[in-house]
């Protein structure tokens, strides 16, 4: 369950923490006449390089609460990659670790802080209550900083010739907020021949006038019902992002800038040194994490998912995973075989009472459901997940015994 959730939502969570659009204001701006082919391509053509300001993030998938340590922990700050001994999950061992903080935007509301000035340097902080989480990338200098525990996690990207600049974002994990233009490119990749795509309208966006892009799926298996991106009408930047299920309702994921500023960062908001007496966590293995990132078709991150296939194309795409042996149990080479079938009992336990028992080709197992995110755990270890019905699940791993 801790590898499903996450790949489930890792291809939203990275285009809308990336994209850092925004709550739109009361009144719509007359604009000029504008095609959905203009606007988009207003979008691709954007060279703004510089934006700061402050974003509102809210997600509601329906994840049931005892997800909240599937998704990394169970508070946002404080402990979710480990604890004080700094002996926490495989690949993390820090409380500032990204990969444990940034899931806990799967869920609830968030402030967030942004800036960037090209595609060397970017920050993001979020802000709870009391304490802040701060990420910074500076150059090849990658800083994680937990104010709740004093904790820091620190990478040196690796150097592989040409410009800094463009080596080091493209070399950035996922779960890494890159540019506005870059997200809302990605955004938009799955744009194809089954979708709609139309202008409807405009809209007042943190002070600022917007054209309205809404994107529907066509026909298919998908759960999404519709995709609103308020676009900048100057600088053609993505300002507010809102995905709503085919099933209705409120959106499911609702994003946007509450305040922005496309002026140039003070150069200070991206160096970054710990406070006195905190915990440095060096992340030596960061370079080989990586590498690996062609070989997890670009789900660097998420642990343990050498099996990761993609089935199908944009909105119908499904993550096939081969879970690897102990995943789902929580158990590892150095139990026993009494601890291991506890775990198991106490896992399978769990997905039984939230999920639905379903029979095929495949042979059995388990449907996980969400109002955007569906996901197959079969009894012989392998997890089926995406933002499609559970017929197309089950479709998928009847085709995949053939």
């Amino acid at each position: 369950m801790r590898y499903a959730v996450p790949v489930a939502v890792a291809g939203v969570a990275a285009a809308t923490i990336s994209l850092v659009p925004a709550l739109a204001d009361s009144g719509n701006p007359d604009l000029p006449k504008i095609t959905a082919e203009q606007l988009l391509t207003k979008v691709a053509a954007s060279d703004t390089q510089t934006i700061s300001g402050s974003v509102k993030i809210t997600t509601d998938l329906g994840l049931p609460s005892f997800l909240g340590g599937v998704t990394g922990g169970g508070s946002l700050f404080g402990g979710a990659g480990g604890d004080d001994s700094g002996k926490g999950r495989k690949g993390s061992g820090s409380a500032a670790d990204p990969k444990a903080q940034l899931t806990q935007l799967l869920a609830g509301s968030h402030t967030l802080h942004v800036a960037a000035d090209g595609p060397d340097r970017q920050r993001v902080s979020i802000v709870e209550k009391a304490a802040e989480y701060s990420l910074i990338h500076n150059g090849d200098q990658v800083w994680a900083y937990d104010s709740a525990s004093n904790q820091a996690y620190h990478s040196t990207l690796p150097k592989s010739g040409g410009k800094a600049g463009t080596d080091h974002a493209k070399q950035l994990p996922e779960d890494f907020p890159s540019t506005p233009r870059a997200a809302a490119q990605q955004a938009l990749k799955a744009a194809g021949p089954n979708t709609s795509v139309s202008v409807d309208g405009t809209a007042k966006v943190a002070g600022r006038s917007a054209y309205q892009l809404l994107v529907q799926p066509k026909g298919g298996d998908s759960t999404v019902g519709t995709i609103r991106v308020a676009v900048d009408a100057s600088t053609g930047v993505p300002l507010k992002f809102t995905l709503t299920p085919r099933t209705g309702g409120k959106a499911a994921i609702d994003i946007g800038f509450t305040k922005v500023d496309f002026g140039k960062p003070d150069a200070g908001t991206f160096r970054f040194t710990p406070p006195k007496g905190t915990k440095v966590t060096e992340d030596k293995a960061g370079e080989a994490a990586l590498n690996d990132k062609a070989d997890h078709n670009g789900t660097s991150g998420l642990e343990g998912l050498q099996g990761l296939n993609i089935l199908g194309a944009d909105w119908n795409s499904i993550a096939e995973i081969k879970v690897p042996k102990g995943a789902l149990s929580g158990s590892d080479s150095g139990s026993s075989s009494e601890r291991r079938g506890r775990n198991d009992k106490n896992v399978q336990g769990l997905i039984d009472s939230f999920g639905k028992h379903v029979t095929g080709k495949f042979g059995s197992g388990t449907v996980f459901s969400t109002r955007l995110v569906n996901a197959l755990i079969t009894d012989n270890g392998t997890v089926y997940v995406g933002a499609v019905n559970q017929d197309a699940l089950l479709k998928a791993a009847d085709a995949a015994a053939k």
